[in-house]
Protein backbone atom coordinates (compact mmCIF):
# COMPACT_ATOMS: atom_id res chain seq x y z
CA UNK A 1 0.00 0.00 0.00
CA UNK A 2 1.54 3.28 -1.10
CA UNK A 3 0.72 6.94 -0.51
CA UNK A 4 -1.95 7.02 -3.24
CA UNK A 5 -3.75 4.04 -1.70
CA UNK A 6 -3.68 5.77 1.70
CA UNK A 7 -5.03 8.98 0.13
CA UNK A 8 -7.90 7.07 -1.50
CA UNK A 9 -8.73 5.37 1.81
CA UNK A 10 -8.61 8.72 3.62
CA UNK A 11 -11.11 10.21 1.14
CA UNK A 12 -13.41 7.22 1.56
CA UNK A 13 -13.10 7.42 5.35
CA UNK A 14 -14.45 10.96 5.14
CA UNK A 15 -17.20 10.08 2.66
CA UNK A 16 -17.66 6.46 1.59
CA UNK A 17 -20.20 7.58 -1.02
CA UNK A 18 -17.67 9.75 -2.85
CA UNK A 19 -17.66 8.97 -6.56
CA UNK A 20 -14.59 7.78 -8.43
CA UNK A 21 -14.73 10.96 -10.55
CA UNK A 22 -14.66 13.24 -7.48
CA UNK A 23 -11.78 11.24 -5.95
CA UNK A 24 -9.84 11.50 -9.20
CA UNK A 25 -10.34 15.28 -9.32
CA UNK A 26 -9.29 15.74 -5.70
CA UNK A 27 -6.22 13.53 -6.12
CA UNK A 28 -5.46 14.97 -9.59
CA UNK A 29 -5.19 11.57 -11.23
CA UNK A 30 -7.14 9.69 -13.89
CA UNK A 31 -10.50 8.08 -13.01
CA UNK A 32 -9.22 4.79 -14.38
CA UNK A 33 -6.32 4.91 -11.91
CA UNK A 34 -8.68 5.43 -8.96
CA UNK A 35 -10.97 2.64 -10.21
CA UNK A 36 -8.06 0.22 -10.65
CA UNK A 37 -6.71 1.05 -7.18
CA UNK A 38 -10.14 0.56 -5.58
CA UNK A 39 -10.59 -2.81 -7.29
CA UNK A 40 -7.15 -3.93 -6.11
CA UNK A 41 -7.80 -2.69 -2.53
CA UNK A 42 -11.10 -4.58 -2.49
CA UNK A 43 -9.63 -7.75 -4.02
CA UNK A 44 -6.69 -7.92 -1.63
CA UNK A 45 -8.94 -7.33 1.39
CA UNK A 46 -7.64 -3.89 2.35
CA UNK A 47 -11.14 -2.55 1.79
CA UNK A 48 -13.51 -5.11 3.27
CA UNK A 49 -16.69 -3.22 2.46
CA UNK A 50 -18.56 0.03 2.62
CA UNK A 51 -20.83 0.70 5.54
CA UNK A 52 -23.07 3.18 7.26
CA UNK A 53 -21.77 5.19 10.20
CA UNK A 54 -24.45 6.70 12.43
CA UNK A 55 -24.23 10.37 13.28
CA UNK A 56 -24.74 12.00 16.65
CA UNK A 57 -28.49 12.47 16.09
CA UNK A 58 -29.02 8.73 15.50
CA UNK A 59 -26.86 7.81 18.47
CA UNK A 60 -28.79 9.95 20.94
CA UNK A 61 -30.64 7.85 23.42
CA UNK A 62 -28.25 4.91 23.05
CA UNK A 63 -26.26 4.07 26.14
CA UNK A 64 -22.81 2.84 25.26
CA UNK A 65 -20.48 0.93 27.53
CA UNK A 66 -17.16 -0.86 27.54
CA UNK A 67 -16.95 -4.08 29.53
CA UNK A 68 -13.61 -5.60 30.52
CA UNK A 69 -13.71 -9.34 31.18
CA UNK A 70 -11.42 -11.74 33.01
CA UNK A 71 -12.02 -15.25 31.69
CA UNK A 72 -11.08 -18.65 33.09
CA UNK A 73 -8.20 -20.32 31.25
CA UNK A 74 -9.36 -22.36 28.24
CA UNK A 75 -12.93 -20.97 28.51
CA UNK A 76 -12.56 -18.16 25.98
CA UNK A 77 -14.09 -20.03 23.02
CA UNK A 78 -17.17 -21.04 25.02
CA UNK A 79 -17.57 -17.54 26.46
CA UNK A 80 -17.28 -16.01 22.98
CA UNK A 81 -19.98 -18.35 21.67
CA UNK A 82 -22.37 -17.15 24.39
CA UNK A 83 -21.44 -13.49 23.82
CA UNK A 84 -22.29 -13.76 20.10
CA UNK A 85 -25.92 -14.41 21.07
CA UNK A 86 -26.20 -11.00 22.79
CA UNK A 87 -27.26 -8.42 20.19
CA UNK A 88 -26.26 -5.45 22.34
CA UNK A 89 -22.59 -6.42 22.00
CA UNK A 90 -21.24 -4.52 19.02
CA UNK A 91 -17.59 -5.59 19.24
CA UNK A 92 -15.43 -8.01 21.20
CA UNK A 93 -11.64 -7.73 21.31
CA UNK A 94 -9.14 -10.02 22.97
CA UNK A 95 -6.60 -8.07 24.98
CA UNK A 96 -3.31 -8.39 26.79
CA UNK A 97 -2.79 -7.37 30.37
CA UNK A 98 -5.10 -7.62 33.34
CA UNK A 99 -8.23 -8.37 31.29
CA UNK A 100 -8.75 -11.02 28.64
CA UNK A 101 -11.48 -9.40 26.57
CA UNK A 102 -12.94 -5.96 25.89
CA UNK A 103 -16.58 -5.65 24.81
CA UNK A 104 -18.32 -2.62 23.33
CA UNK A 105 -22.06 -2.50 24.02
CA UNK A 106 -24.95 -0.25 23.03
CA UNK A 107 -28.35 -0.39 24.75
CA UNK A 108 -31.52 1.66 24.50
CA UNK A 109 -32.10 1.95 28.25
CA UNK A 110 -30.22 1.56 31.49
CA UNK A 111 -32.51 -1.36 32.31
CA UNK A 112 -31.50 -3.15 29.10
CA UNK A 113 -27.82 -2.44 29.81
CA UNK A 114 -28.18 -3.74 33.38
CA UNK A 115 -29.81 -6.95 32.13
CA UNK A 116 -27.06 -7.55 29.57
CA UNK A 117 -24.35 -6.94 32.15
CA UNK A 118 -26.04 -9.50 34.42
CA UNK A 119 -26.20 -12.02 31.54
CA UNK A 120 -22.51 -11.50 30.78
CA UNK A 121 -21.59 -12.00 34.45
CA UNK A 122 -23.56 -15.27 34.56
CA UNK A 123 -21.75 -16.85 31.58
CA UNK A 124 -19.74 -19.88 32.76
CA UNK A 125 -16.03 -19.07 32.48
CA UNK A 126 -16.36 -15.33 33.17
CA UNK A 127 -14.35 -14.73 36.35
CA UNK A 128 -14.99 -11.00 36.69
CA UNK A 129 -16.01 -7.92 34.77
CA UNK A 130 -15.60 -4.19 34.99
CA UNK A 131 -18.02 -1.84 33.20
CA UNK A 132 -17.37 1.67 31.96
CA UNK A 133 -20.34 3.76 30.80
CA UNK A 134 -19.50 6.15 27.94
CA UNK A 135 -20.57 9.71 28.69
CA UNK A 136 -19.41 11.60 25.59
CA UNK A 137 -17.12 11.06 22.63
CA UNK A 138 -14.34 13.64 22.43
CA UNK A 139 -12.27 12.10 19.60
CA UNK A 140 -13.43 9.59 16.98
CA UNK A 141 -10.96 8.81 14.20
CA UNK A 142 -12.24 5.31 13.51
CA UNK A 143 -12.14 4.31 9.87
Amino acid sequence: MDRLDRDIIALLAGDARMSVAVMARRLRIARSTVQARLERLETNGTIAGYTLRLGAAAQQGRIRATVLLSIEPRAQAAVLTRLRALATIERAHTTSGRFDMLLQLAAQTTTELDQVLDMIGEIPGVKSSESLIHLSTRIDRAV
